[in-house]
Formats: C-alpha cells, sequence, structure tokens
C-alpha cells in the first residue's frame, strides 16, 4: 500500500505531472530543459525531481555537471496509460511539447551552457542596486 501512496503523492502536483508527461515523450530530459519547460527556479525543480525519485517514478544519472532524468523502470504502465490519456491535449502539455521541441533542436550539451550563462548574467544584473540601472 506504501507504493501506491508514494505514488499518488508525487503525482498530486502540477509542475510533476508535467515532468512526467513530458518523460512519456522523451527518453531523457536534463534538469536544465525541465527548469526552462516549466519556468520555475532550479532548486524548486530538483525538490519535485526529489520527489519522484524517492517515489520510484524516475531515475537520474549524472554527466559531467548535468543532470538527466528518465522514467523509472517500476512506472506502473496503467497509471502510465491513464496519464497519457488524460493529459494528451491539455492546454499545458501542448505549449510544454512546443517549448521542448524547440529547445530539442539545440544539442543538450550547448543547451545547458547556454542556459547557465543566461542564468548568471540575469542573477547578475538582479544583484545590480536599481540606481546603478538607470532605473
Amino acid at each position: 500500500m506504501q507504493t501506491a501512496l508514494d505514488t499518488v503523492k508525487a503525482l498530486a502536483d502540477g509542475n510533476r505531472m508535467r515532468v512526467v508527461a513530458a518523460l512519456f515523450e522523451h527518453e531523457e530530459l536534463c534538469v536544465c530543459q525541465l527548469t526552462e519547460m516549466l519556468r520555475i527556479s532550479m532548486a524548486t525543480v530538483s525538490r519535485h525531481m526529489s520527489i519522484l525519485h524517492k517515489a520510484r517514478l524516475v531515475q537520474s544519472r549524472k554527466e559531467g555537471r548535468w543532470v538527466f532524468y528518465r522514467l523509472g523502470q517500476s512506472f506502473p504502465a496503467p497509471v502510465k496509460e491513464w496519464l497519457s490519456e488524460v493529459l494528451r491535449d491539455t492546454a499545458e502539455i501542448t505549449a510544454d511539447r512546443r517549448k521542448l521541441a524547440d529547445m530539442l533542436t539545440c544539442d543538450t550539451a550547448e543547451f545547458c551552457r547556454r542556459y547557465k550563462q543566461v542564468k548568471a548574467m540575469k542573477e547578475e544584473k538582479d544583484s545590480i542596486p536599481q540606481e546603478f540601472m538607470g532605473r
């Protein structure tokens, strides 16, 4: 019974369902891609992925500085079939498909390098006092 509870709890969040739906269609996605798709902080994505990982719904692997996720081998097939059906044509999943299609035109390592650079530039800009930004 605990496994069923862990699965249901892990899927009881819109962002985690969006990640799972994306992994239904893509063998593997990097945390940078998931962060960009969801448009939330990397720390929040990591927390969501940790919940999915603990429930054994996803597996991860590390390649250098990048972390990649895929569906876990023990992902329940009936749950996958049901979620695939009910999420297929939702606005969020359709938008995520488009975002991922654009992201996946670029090599994953290159995308992650660019993503980190843009993120660092944004953080640097956000840390500069407003009076120095000409506002």
